[in-house]
């Protein structure tokens, strides 16, 4: 026995309680165990190189490369993308992938090259690979974005899974950023950061590493291009990175680095180059385009775990609507299920809950439920009687049925790696949905388990079915709440057909989009953690998740009322705009902190409902092109250096800039404007970009700025109006609107509007295919003087 994990032992249970402490004790042990019998010991391993050239094999879109040791696939895609894979990899199966794989692009051609090596010359970018293995990928002009070296497999003398190793250069002037939700990004510094989901057990801040979103997705931003990287492997691993450095040394340039490990899978990977926005454009065709959430769904949530019963929702909905503070969702937390059993509600607390729900849609709010992926391991239990008898649950090599512990006690979990298993849990869905719950936010799917020590999680050694394939946890374990989001989201698309899904998780991985979006996690109450919900929300975008945002206030403990107003003030401009707390947290209703920070809030609600048809028009724009609502401010610019380091402003489409203040005490603050005229949108100050320029941030506001010439939809007193932030004189000003009310399937027409100068006049036409037209909505024109 371990000494240290006895002390853990103890110490569990005299924090949390002898009964469930003793459960969190044996689970441990029970997991060691596990794997102890389930997972092969690795022993000697053998190191394994490409070894040099022999020969090669051209094919649709590229071809095949031998060399002594492996072979190399390459193949460009139809839509720029470049796929290759070792060993013979290609790139299916895929849980990030939506569907099939796009066809070849029969212009890419693979020929000799210099040395002995060979190329593949396509139209968007070139791709090198030398005599012994390196693999270099350059712009049409013929600069190195990246450079893959070799790499080195380590493969168990006796048989199993190899590990490896991928080592890469970048240009020295590049910023690395993505990898999933990181709390110390979203640039992400000098580092190791693991690819292996995990709760933390706590409320979190920046330096906290890894959390809940893990993704092996990078994008690189240079002067040269942009380009992101997605290594299709969802085992465990690290990703070493070192920022380059220009001049170092003897005065060459020190290129960037990262170095990828990985425990098993497949070495294949993705490259898309070009502009931002073109990227994210192609990794969306790849990995699916974004679930597009109900209009209700982009205004206001309240969520609290602890509301008590039925009639403590009835008070906080009504503090709302007594101050005239607009409401659109309020969330159940595990307190309103019977035991914390997911699909089951506690009759005393909640008697009538249809009838709640009923009462709050009629005043247009909805009614969000938590769902957990482990069900009580307990007899009589619908659920778990439910998924014994189709075969659910996740087993280990033995054949035992695995066991964790959650808040409901011993628990099992389904494996929804099986479409069976995904099947008969998206039917369980019928049951809240009788209960009147509109949207679903899935929790605790890591998946987590207490354990007093090791691991908060499964055994390594339980198996999945991986789609039939068959495998262990190692595996399984980062596409668990991918694909427990996929069972809720296809069960609901079936049992509402007539209604948008919406679903969001804490954990995920690549292609998690297409069922959903995400929320922080519990990010820990104070200004850093104010700070990691801004870094997280940026971080998920640029890795193609569009619909994230914090838990305002934070979740545990109480924030100062400036706190709480600053991260209310952000949460207003995010797409997921929600207050949440824990159990023993304070307060996070408004009126909580006094009447300045009441009126204060007030304004940014009425902002955020004034701009509901803006975000309405983004989530139109995320699903179709795969651009997120929340962009970093060089994404217009990304060779603009000075933007590629500012981390604490953010663009909220092309329209708008906002400058959240992110520190205690702060009434005025820096912000660094990309190039082109900008206004202060509540002065109607003018600024000229590129510039860093202080601006007052007074308690009463964040600042916001609209670009010159943004043409941008927003409610007003009698239905949608255009809001034109003038043009410079000489030239145009454009923007997009997508009238959508609401909750069905459809997806409306993309409406272009522009605005131009006819002598001393702004006139605003909207642009059809048989010419132009008048705008079906009011226009008011700012930034005139």
């Amino acid at each position: 026995m371990d000494g240290r994990d006895l002390v853990r032992s103890v110490k569990v249970v005299s924090s949390t309680g002898a009964v469930q402490g003793l459960r969190t004790v044996r689970a441990a042990w029970r997991r060691r165990r596990t794997d102890a019998v389930g997972l092969r010991p690795r022993g000697a391993e053998r190191a394994r190189v490409p070894g040099p050239v022999q020969g090669a094999e051209p094919g649709p879109g590229g071809g095949v490369i031998r060399f002594s040791r492996s072979e190399l696939r390459i193949t460009v895609a139809v839509n720029g993308a470049v796929f290759w894979g070792w060993d013979g990899a290609g790139p299916e199966p895929s849980y990030a992938l939506a569907g099939r794989c796009p066809e070849p692009d029969p212009r890419a051609v693979l020929e000799p090259d210099k040395d002995g090596g060979w190329r593949v010359v396509a139209e968007r970018v070139t791709v090198s690979v030398s005599r012994h293995g390196a693999v270099e990928v350059c712009t049409p002009g013929g600069v190195m974005l990246r450079r893959d070296l070799p790499p080195r497999w380590w493969e168990p003398v006796g048989g199993g899974t190899a590990r490896w190793m991928q080592r890469s250069e970048v240009a020295a002037d590049a910023r690395f950023f993505g990898l999933g939700g990181r709390a110390s990004g979203p640039r992400l510094r000098d580092g190791t950061y693991r690819l292996w989901n995990t709760d933390p057990g706590r409320a979190f801040a920046p330096g906290d590493d890894p959390l809940y979103i893990t993704m092996p997705v990078q994008l690189v931003v240079s002067d040269a291009a942009t380009h992101l990287v997605f290594h299709d492997t969802s085992w465990d691993g690290t990703v070493a990175l070192r920022e380059g450095e220009e001049g170092a040394g003897s005065g060459h340039d020190r290129a960037g680095r990262c170095e990828l490990r990985m425990e098993g899978g497949p070495l294949r990977c993705w490259v898309m180059v070009g502009t931002p926005a073109r990227v994210l454009h192609t990794w969306a065709s790849l990995s699916g385009a974004p679930a597009l959430p109900p209009t209700w769904a982009l205004g206001h949530h309240h969520a609290r775990w602890g509301f008590g019963g039925e009639q403590e929702v009835r008070r906080i909905v009504a503090g709302y609507q007594e101050r005239g503070l607009p409401l659109d969702a309020v969330h159940l937390d595990i307190d309103h299920f019977d035991g914390h059993q997911v699909f089951t509600v506690d009759r005393e607390r909640f008697p009538k809950l249809p009838v709640l729900a009923e009462e709050l849609r009629r005043d247009g709010i909805r009614l969000v439920s938590i769902v957990d992926p482990a069900v009580k391991a307990d007899p009589g239990n619908a659920v778990y009687d439910g998924g014994a008898a189709v075969d659910a649950f996740v087993r280990d090599a033995s054949g035992r049925t695995v066991r964790g512990v959650v808040r409901a006690g011993e628990s099992v979990y389904p494996d929804f790696t099986h479409a069976r298993v995904r099947k008969w849990w998206g039917g369980l869905y019928e049951e809240r949905l009788a209960q009147g719950f509109a949207g679903f936010w899935h929790d605790m799917n890591e998946p987590t388990s207490f354990n007093a020590f090791g691991e908060s999680t499964l055994p390594r050694s339980a198996r999945h079915s991986l789609e039939g394939r068959g495998g262990d946890h190692q595996e399984a374990h980062n596409v668990y709440a991918l694909c427990m989001a996929r069972a809720g989201y296809e069960g609901l698309r079936e049992l509402a057909p007539r209604e948008r899904p919406f679903v969001f998780s804490r954990s995920g991985w690549a292609g998690m989009q297409r069922y959903g979006g995400s929320w922080s996690g519990d990010v820990r109450t104070g200004w850093p953690g104010l700070r990691a919900s801004l870094s997280l929300v940026l971080g998920l975008g640029l890795c193609g998740v569009p619909y994230s945002g914090p838990d305002v206030g934070g979740f545990d403990g109480s924030p100062s009322p400036e706190l709480y107003l600053r991260w209310f003030q952000l949460g207003a401009y995010l797409p997921l705009f929600r207050t949440h707390a824990s159990l023993r947290a304070g307060r996070r209703e408004p009126w909580e902190f006094g009447p300045e920070v009441l009126e204060h809030a007030r304004v940014a609600l009425l902002g955020r409902r004034r701009l509901l048809p803006y975000f309405v028009t983004l989530a139109h724009l995320a699903r179709r092109t795969g651009a997120p609502y929340v962009r970093p401010v060089w994404w217009g610019a990304p060779e603009d250096r000075a933007l590629r380091d500012c981390e604490d402003a953010f663009l909220l489409g092309d329209c708008l800039l906002v400058a959240p203040v992110l520190d205690a005490g702060g009434d005025r603050r820096a912000v660094q404007l990309p190039r082109g005229r900008w206004y202060d949108t509540a002065t109607e100050q003018v600024y000229e970009g590129p510039a860093q320029v202080l601006v007052d941030a007074p308690l009463s506001r964040i600042p916001v700025f609209a670009r010159a010439g943004a043409v941008l939809p927003v409610q007003g007193d009698d239905g949608v109006e255009l809001e034109v932030w003038a043009p410079q004189r000489g030239q145009t000003g454009a923007g997009l609107v997508v009238s959508d009310a609401g909750d069905g399937g459809d997806e409306p027409e993309l409406e272009r509007y522009v605005a131009r100068w006819q002598g001393s006049r702004l006139v605003v036409v909207r642009e059809r295919e048989d010419g132009v037209g008048e705008p079906p909505y009011p226009v008011r024109v700012r930034g005139l003087g």
